[in-house]
């Protein structure tokens, strides 16, 4: 996965991404304040590759035995962590785009419970798993490299929240951060 998100593959695009100050209080929900402190990096496209860097040494350090491995009952097991990254990664880089392209209606929450339900990863290889989220990574640099001035500027309405274009990049690496961190104090403790 690095070869395809590294400095040299996301270089033509860094100085839009760069441009870009971390969102503020206003730009998005409070509840992502957690997203926005996790995400590290000074702009969107080092976010995003520390992000991607980081996935890479936690999925490292995970032995065979520890995916499906669940630290309390009814706690996601160590590969749905990974597939809840994914889908969410997927409903927020929606929104950007939705927001980017000047969509003027109000987008519906997401129930991250009833996608796990139905996500059926316990039928699925770890393999697949994390080959999905280096694609799923790859299309969310990808579109927002796609971005422009007026793209960038652009902000709109989710789950009866606000929320702009920056602030879903932030967000999107702050989300993989923040479960990141839990994987390593619950998960591989």
């Amino acid at each position: 996965m690095t070869d395809a998100l590294s400095a040299g593959h996301i270089e033509p695009y860094l100085h839009q991404m760069e441009t870009l100050a971390r969102p503020q209080t206003g730009d998005y929900p409070i509840y992502y304040k957690a997203y926005m402190m996790a995400a590290k990096g000074n702009s969107i496209a080092e976010a995003l590759r520390l992000a991607t860097e980081n996935e890479q040494e936690v999925r490292a350090r995970i032995p065979e035995d520890r995916w499906e491995f669940r630290y309390a009952p009814g706690k996601w097991t160590t590969k749905e962590v990974f597939q809840h990254i994914i889908d969410m990664e997927r409903v927020f880089a929606y929104r950007a785009f939705c927001f980017a392209r000047n969509e003027r209606g109000e987008l519906p929450g997401a129930d991250e419970d009833a996608y796990q339900a139905e996500a059926r990863t316990a039928q699925r290889n770890v393999a697949d798993i994390l080959r999905e989220l280096h694609a799923v990574r790859k299309a969310s640099v990808e579109l927002f490299a796609s971005f422009d001035a007026t793209a960038w500027g652009r902000s709109g309405t989710a789950n009866g929240k606000h929320i702009t274009v920056p602030a879903l990049g932030w967000v999107i690496a702050g989300h993989s951060e923040h479960h990141l961190r839990i994987i390593r104090e619950r998960y591989l403790a």
